[in-house]
C-alpha cells in the first residue's frame, strides 16, 4: 500500500478489504492512522489519549477475523470504558479514573477487528454541543478552525473530517452525533433507543435519552458497524425491536417512495438561520427529483414539555454521576471540580422524586404524540442545527456568561433532542455546504425502530449527491 492518498480513497470497509485480501497489513494501517494524528491533531485537538502502545499490542497478539479487521479506530472519551485505559468523561475529576473492564460496545468493536488506537476529545460529561472542555482545551473544526467542530462528539468527528480515520465512535444524548457530523461534512446516525448497548455499567443513558453509535465518511460503514453492535446485552432492562436482516444488506434496497414530511420551524421556538432552511429546502426538491412525496409538516410539541423534560432528566443524571464519583473519592462534590455551566445545570435538579416521575411521564407523552405523526409519514425532514457552526467560545461551559451560553446551546439542539427524548432514529446526511464553503447538514427522522429505512435513503442521497470526497 503505497502513501497516504491510497489510504484516503477506502472508507472503513474498503480497508479491511484490502487487509483481507493481503494487499496490506494492520500494523501498516495502525502506523499510517498514527503518523496521521502526530501530525495533523496538533491543529484540531481532537485526540486526547493515545492508545498507540496498546494498538500495537492488540495487532501482535491477533487480531479478531471481523468484518473490520485491521481498520485503526478511536474511542470517544465518554463513558466508553477500555480496561487500563483512562476515561475522563471531558472531566478534571474523573481525570485519574481508570477501568478495570471494557464496556460491552467496546467488546463488540474489538470482535469486529477494529483496532482502536485512541480515545477522541468529549465536552465536560458530554453536557455541550461544541468540545472545548477546560481539561484538555477546545477541538476546532477542520473546515474553518476558528469554528466549532459541535459536541459532544466533536472529537470524533473533527479527527475523521482531518482524514485521520474514516470512521470513529460516537454517542448522542441531544444531538451529539449528529451536530459533530453536520458541523464537519460526515454521516452520523443516532440509532434507535436501546439499539445499542450501554452496559455493563447502566441500564440506559440519561432515562434512555443517550445512546451510542458512530461518524463516518460512508454510509455503508455506519451500516456495518450497527450491525457489529446492534441487539442487547445480558440484563439490559429494555431493547430495541429487531432488525428485519442486516443493515448492510439494506443498502442494496431500494427505499421505495417515501412519504416525506419536512420543516424548519425548531420545536424550542429558536430562530433557523437562512442557511440552514436552504439546506432542507435543498434535500426536500433532492428528494422529490428521487421520486419521494413531500409535504410540509411536522408534530406540533410544547417547547415548555421539551425543556423541562431535558432539564430534569440531565440534571438529575449528571449530579448522581458527580456525587458517586466525588464519594469513590472519598470527599464532597465542590463547584471547581466542575465547568460553571455544569455547577449551574446541578441547580437545577427536581426537588422531588415525583417531579422526576412527571418528567418521565412527560417523555412518554412526548414519544406517542411524535409516534402518532409517523403513522402518516415515513420520514421528517429537517436541518440538523438552526445555525451553521458556531464560532469557538459561544458554547464554552467555562465562560461564565450563562444566558448566552444556553442560548447557544438551544440553537444547535433545536432539532436534534426531540428524537432523543422520543427514542426514534435520525440521521444528518452532508448534503449541502453554503456560501462561505462550510457544511450544513440535514436531518432525517424515522420510525422507532426503523434504522433501515433511513438506511435505504441515505445510501440512495449518497449514490445521487456523493460526499465521500468532500474534505476540508
Amino acid at each position: 500500500m503505497s502513501g497516504f492518498e491510497e489510504y484516503d480513497r477506502h472508507d472503513a470497509l474498503g480497508l479491511a478489504e484490502r487487509v483481507e485480501r493481503g494487499d496490506v497489513r494492520p500494523s501498516e494501517l495502525l502506523e499510517l492512522a498514527i503518523r496521521r494524528a502526530e501530525e495533523r491533531d496538533p491543529a484540531i485537538g481532537a485526540v486526547v489519549i493515545p492508545m498507540f502502545d496498546e494498538a500495537r499490542a492488540a495487532i501482535e497478539a491477533g487480531l479478531p477475523a471481523g468484518p473490520f479487521r485491521g481498520v485503526p479506530f478511536l474511542l470517544k472519551d465518554l463513558h466508553a470504558c477500555y480496561a487500563g485505559v483512562r476515561t475522563t468523561n471531558g472531566c478534571a475529576l474523573f481525570e485519574d479514573f481508570v477501568p478495570d473492564h471494557d464496556s460491552e460496545i467496546v467488546r463488540r468493536y474489538r470482535r469486529a477487528g477494529l483496532v482502536i488506537f485512541g480515545k477522541s476529545a468529549s465536552p465536560e460529561l458530554g453536557l455541550s454541543t461544541s468540545t472545548e472542555s477546560r481539561l484538555f482545551g477546545p477541538t476546532r473544526n477542520p473546515w474553518n478552525r476558528d469554528t466549532t467542530a459541535g459536541g459532544s462528539s466533536g472529537g470524533a468527528a473533527a479527527a475523521v473530517a482531518a482524514g485521520i480515520l474514516p470512521a470513529a465512535h460516537a454517542s448522542d444524548g441531544g444531538g451529539s452525533i449528529r451536530i459533530p457530523a453536520s458541523c464537519c461534512g460526515l454521516f452520523g446516525l443516532k440509532p434507535t433507543r436501546a439499539r445499542n448497548p450501554s452496559g455493563p455499567d447502566v441500564g440506559e443513558g440519561w432515562s434512555g435519552m443517550s445512546t451510542a453509535h458512530a461518524v463516518t465518511r460512508s454510509v455503508r460503514d455506519s451500516a456495518a458497524l450497527l450491525d457489529a453492535t446492534r441487539g442487547p446485552d445480558v440484563g439490559d432492562p429494555y431493547w430495541a425491536p429487531p432488525p428485519e436482516r442486516s443493515y448492510l444488506e439494506e443498502l442494496r434496497r431500494s427505499p421505495g417512495a417515501l412519504r416525506i414530511a419536512f420543516t424548519t420551524r425548531a420545536w424550542n421556538g429558536v430562530p433557523t438561520h437562512s442557511d440552514c432552511a436552504a439546506a432542507v429546502t435543498d434535500a426536500a426538491e433532492l428528494c422529490a427529483r428521487l421520486g419521494h412525496r413531500l409535504e410540509e409538516d411536522a408534530p406540533v410539541i410544547d417547547p415548555q414539555m421539551l425543556a423541562e423534560v431535558a432539564r430534569i432528566i440531565i440534571s438529575a443524571s449528571v449530579r448522581a454521576a458527580l456525587e458517586d464519583r466525588a464519594a469513590a473519592l472519598g470527599r464532597e462534590l465542590k463547584a471547581d471540580d466542575v465547568e460553571p455551566a455544569t455547577w449551574g445545570l446541578l441547580a437545577m435538579v427536581p426537588s422531588t422524586g415525583a417531579d422526576y416521575a412527571r418528567a418521565l411521564r412527560n417523555m412518554h407523552a412526548l414519544g406517542r404524540e411524535v409516534g402518532r405523526f409517523f403513522e402518516r409519514y415515513d420520514v421528517l425532514l429537517s436541518p440538523t442545527m438552526a445555525t451553521p457552526p458556531l464560532p469557538l467560545g459561544a458554547l464554552n461551559a467555562s465562560s461564565g456568561d450563562l444566558q448566552q451560553y444556553v442560548g447557544n446551546l438551544l440553537l444547535t439542539v433545536g432539532f436534534t433532542q426531540l428524537f432523543n427524548i422520543t427514542g426514534q432514529p435520525a440521521m444528518s446526511v452532508p448534503l449541502f455546504w453554503n456560501g462561505a464553503g462550510i457544511p450544513i447538514g440535514t436531518q432525517f427522522a424515522g420510525r422507532f425502530g426503523d434504522e433501515a429505512t433511513l438506511f435505504r435513503l441515505a445510501a440512495q442521497l449518497e449514490a445521487e449527491r456523493p460526499w465521500f470526497d468532500r474534505r476540508p
